[in-house]
């Protein structure tokens, strides 16, 4: 279990307290992607690394003869050394992805060249000095199942020779029967739970990642559309130990812009079929911030657990329907992995979060979210009246809170107050109408896992 708790001894009569947190084991993971190529925008100096736990640094490129191009992404020895040392000087890890959509992967774990290959990326990690390898092999078809297995054996193999040990990471979105019998080689199987819609035949206007499919079939085939929770289920229901996967934060999202054909004319709106499709795009947060946000466009769709802005034009050709995560949705994705005892959360990427127009401290305002999320449940006060002791404390969106108490801090046997309290996004309050018959009382706050 996750154990947040607070205490306090003699309390006086109608005095307020205000506690810190204690972790009784390590939270969630939070693991972001910045890739070399965004360092001139957003440098390794304004990254709030305490903000993560880990980071990753994007990415390699396989060539088909084994070698590796580290130019194509501006992965440079002076940017690996200007992220490196930044983030160790927080005490963060730092990994050197290799590969990315449409990667030579097949070529380059060949027999002939899987070996030269494998060997090329882990000296790259220790000459860098960086802290692990993180592996996007995207997508995994089915005919390489084996060539993957072979590889990432032969990877961690290597890795393990080295001290203190590589962490090794994957980015996944296909055949979780493979990541299943692979799972003990992997320190985070991070899901790319994002880049869920486009304008394919039969389909609708539909969010970019979302958490639920909100119970919402296609007219087309009558199957779910995608989601967070489908693709998690997939990967448990195979094998894969929840405590390993992570699901992904995106710090971009989808412009859907025109069409015909949909209630409105244009798109949008989510679930909308059309006529002509519209075309769709991607945009960082910071541009869909700047450009197109409004506060009367925002919407949030609570059946899918999503965020998106909804502009109706005269005419079509300028309606758009916009899907992004927020800081709500961020916020929700944590108490999702939270809920369903996942290892943690993932986000692509840093610098696409990053709004450097803004005043300082309002730079990377999805990352404080994420932040603020797992420093979550945080005690806001502890008041006692005549009558009874009244806790207050923050919540998530999608939260599950039980609130147990015991006179004795170092008992391992806790009374239960009050449990499946589901956060509103607010504060919640819970009244001990028994504490006052007792001198000293102490709360612990527990969400999953």
């Amino acid at each position: 279990m996750n154990w947040h708790w607070r205490a306090y001894c003699s309390c006086l009569l109608g005095c307020l307290f205000f506690l810190s947190t204690f972790h009784a084991r390590a939270d969630l993971w939070n693991t972001g992607y910045y890739p070399g190529y965004r360092q001139n925008t957003m440098p390794a100096s304004v990254v709030d690394f305490s903000a993560l736990t880990h980071v990753i640094h994007f990415a390699l490129i396989p060539n088909s003869d084994g070698t590796l191009n580290s130019s194509l992404n501006v992965v440079s020895a002076p940017n690996s050394s200007d992220l490196i040392s930044k983030a160790h000087a927080a005490g963060k890890p730092v990994l050197i992805s290799v590969g990315g959509a449409g990667s030579s992967f097949p070529a380059a774990t060949s027999s002939q060249n899987v070996g030269k290959f494998t060997t090329n990326i882990v000296n790259f990690m220790v000459s860098r000095g960086y802290d692990g390898v993180d592996i996007d092999w995207e997508p995994i078809l089915a005919s390489e199942t084996n060539q993957f297995a072979t590889f990432i054996t032969m990877l961690r193999a290597q890795l393990d020779t080295i001290a203190p040990r590589p962490l090794l990471t994957t980015a996944v979105a296909w055949q979780p029967q493979v990541f299943a019998t692979l799972q003990d080689k992997f320190d985070q199987i991070n899901i790319m739970t994002y880049d869920m819609s486009g304008t394919w035949p039969g389909w609708v206007t539909w969010h970019n990642a979302p958490l639920f499919d909100g119970g919402y079939n296609f007219p087309s085939t009558g199957k779910p559309v995608p989601s967070t929770e489908t693709m998690v289920n997939n990967f448990i229901n195979a094998g894969v130990q929840p405590e390993k996967l992570g699901i992904g934060i995106a710090f971009y999202g989808k412009v859907w812009s025109g069409g015909a054909g949909t209630t409105n004319g244009g798109a949008t709106d989510p679930r909308q079929s059309w006529s002509t499709a519209p075309i769709v795009t991607s945009a960082s947060f910071n541009a869909i911030m700047t450009t197109y946000y409004q506060t009367n466009r925002y919407h949030w769709d609570t059946n899918a657990q999503a965020a998106y802005l909804s502009i109706d034009n005269a005419g079509s050709a300028d309606d758009k329907f916009i899907s992004y995560d927020d800081e709500r949705s961020c916020q929700t994705k944590v108490s999702y992995a939270r809920n369903r005892r996942l290892g943690g959360v993932m986000i692509w990427e840093l610098g696409q979060g990053y709004r450097s127009g803004e005043p300082a401290g309002k730079r990377e305002p999805l990352l404080q979210a994420i932040k603020a999320a797992l420093a979550t449940p945080g005690i806001v006060s502890i008041e006692r009246t005549n009558q009874n002791v009244q806790l207050s404390f923050s919540s998530l969106h999608l939260g599950q809170y039980s609130v147990l108490w015991s006179t004795n801090p170092g008992s391992e046997n806790w009374n239960t107050l009050t449990t499946n309290l589901i956060g509103t996004g607010a504060n919640l309050l819970v009244i001990d109408t028994n504490a006052v018959s007792q001198p000293h009382r102490f709360y612990r706050i527990q969400t999953p896992p």
